[in-house]
């Protein structure tokens, strides 16, 4: 009898089904000190205790990326370890802050199922949440994937497509218990740009790139414990390239989009994200965001902003996203829709 683990293909899953990831993970200021050196992250609520605790809270809580990386890795061996690409998020909230010391784990439930028309390989959907030592969840989100089939001829199973938000209601937003921004030190946070500064519709080239090495994003893959074999085995793609990690990207264009959005602290929802295009080491990651929204919170001080962050290889000031054939541009890698907390 095998002992090893070939990953679950389409036909082992079941709408209903209910997924306890394997490993749970206690994280440290390790963990922090590696997000810092692996991204150029300079938010000042995760960098400093102090400029925490003159906003409420007790100390820096870990960068809200970091929870959901470690999240995200406990959930690959049983959700994406044999997908064909993993094609959009929904639904995510940030509903409590990850301190150093708990211990997070996983569990997802399958709330959808859609064989593709050639047989070979179906989308799967499952809401995950991550879950600290007092079971408390702290994240929860919705993903989709394409799973390969181990058995062509296994019979389809019945299409269920879930019906989900194309974005969180600001009422759902969750902010940390405590969270005030009533002294907020502009010129310690880096820029004094508060929500009454942005309009919707604004753009915003943050300007700097970052050239991605094979080295950090294996590291990085490593960190999260992300065991999918196109990001390890450079003998899985006919190309010969390990592909980077989605979540990479999403850590790169959000500490890029400092510099000009260093005020928008928190990461509280995902509406909807898409990995667009592939990434590959050499590659030079810039980023450019759109507010799409800003909203009120009952914390004092505090408001809410909606944005639309995008990742390019390449070339990021002229805005660029779609074709005149309304599919995105090969130089565009993500496509990620957040609210985040920022001072009013």
């Amino acid at each position: 009898m095998t002992k090893t683990n070939p990953g679950r293909f389409f036909e082992d899953y079941h709408v209903g089904q209910v997924i306890r990831h394997a490993v749970p993970r206690t994280v440290a200021e390790g963990e922090r000190a590696l997000y810092h050196a692996l991204y150029p992250q300079r938010f000042a609520l995760y960098s400093s205790d102090e400029f925490a605790a003159d906003s409420g809270l007790d100390s820096s809580p870990l960068d809200d990326l970091i929870a959901f990386h470690v999240v995200f890795g406990k959930t690959v061996p049983d959700i994406s370890l044999n997908a064909v690409a993993n094609l959009g998020y929904a639904e995510g909230r940030w509903l409590a802050p990850v301190w150093p010391g708990d211990t997070l784990r996983a569990e997802s439930e399958v709330i959808g199922l859609k064989q593709n028309s050639n047989g070979e390989s179906g989308v799967v959907w499952v809401r995950t949440r991550g879950l600290n030592q007092m079971g408390q969840v702290v994240l929860e989100y919705v993903r989709w994937v394409m799973v390969r089939k181990r058995d062509r001829d296994a019979p389809a199973p019945e299409t269920v497509v879930p019906k989900l938000e194309t974005v969180v209601d600001p009422a759902d937003l969750v902010v940390p218990e405590g969270l005030n921004f009533v002294e907020y030190d502009d010129e310690l946070a880096g820029e004094s740009h508060r929500l009454g500064d942005y309009k919707i519709g604004e753009k915003i080239d943050h300007i700097d790139g970052v050239t991605v090495e094979e080295a950090e994003h294996m590291l990085a893959t490593r960190l999260w414990q992300n065991t999918a074999k196109v990001h390890f085995d450079a003998t899985n793609r006919a190309d010969g390239k390990r592909l980077i990690y989605g979540g990479h990207v999403i850590s790169l264009a959000r500490a890029l989009s400092f510099n000009g959005l260093a005020n928008a602290q928190m990461m509280v929802a995902l509406n909807a994200g898409a990995h667009t295009n592939p990434c590959f080491a050499g590659d030079t990651v810039r980023a450019w965001s759109e507010v799409l929204d800003k909203a009120e919170t009952d914390a004092p001080g505090v408001g809410a902003i909606r944005l639309r962050l995008v990742a390019t290889k390449g070339d990021s000031a002229d805005f660029a996203l779609r074709g005149e054939d309304g599919r995105y541009l090969p130089e565009v890698l993500l496509d990620l829709d957040y609210w985040a907390l920022m001072p009013v």
